[in-house]
């Protein structure tokens, strides 16, 4: 079952939305955009071994566990903290896609207890020479 938090698409009843920043449901949206940085990633043989530089954009619907966070990082998720879970994945060595890195990120996301969904887009910027970047963008949630 999908969390309640998240919506059934009006126009697509077989995708749900993500909860984004609400009040009445005391959602918060954190969120890491334009992120660049390098990574060991590509199917191809002139891919392996070498890096390309990636764009990363994460989006997270965090449930506010209080309506106040005390003006202290302890009461939420920092987004210093995602970008360092980033930075572990790209670390552990090559990917083959950019399917796998956008689901570790996402699974690294969702084990921060209050995250609730979240969308990650990786694009690589210079895969094609006619386009400004190819990836992919998915969306998760946690399964309640």
């Amino acid at each position: 079952m999908i969390n309640s938090m998240n919506e059934f698409d009006p126009i697509d009843p077989t995708v749900f939305r993500m909860a984004y920043a609400d009040a009445a449901r005391s959602v918060r949206h954190i969120f890491v955009r334009d992120y660049v940085t390098d990574a060991e990633i590509g199917v191809w043989d002139h891919e392996k071994g070498d890096t390309q530089v990636v764009r990363l954009n994460i989006d997270l619907s965090v449930h506010e566990q209080t309506s106040h966070h005390a003006d202290n990082i302890e009461n939420v998720v920092c987004y210093n903290q995602v970008i360092e879970g980033i930075e572990g994945i790209i670390l552990q060595g090559h990917i083959n896609l950019v399917e796998t890195l956008a689901e570790n990120i996402a699974a690294m996301a969702l084990r921060f207890n209050n995250v609730v969904s979240v969308r990650v887009r990786v694009e690589k910027l210079e895969a094609v020479k006619k386009a400004t970047s190819v990836g992919v963008e998915i969306e998760r949630h946690r399964m309640s």
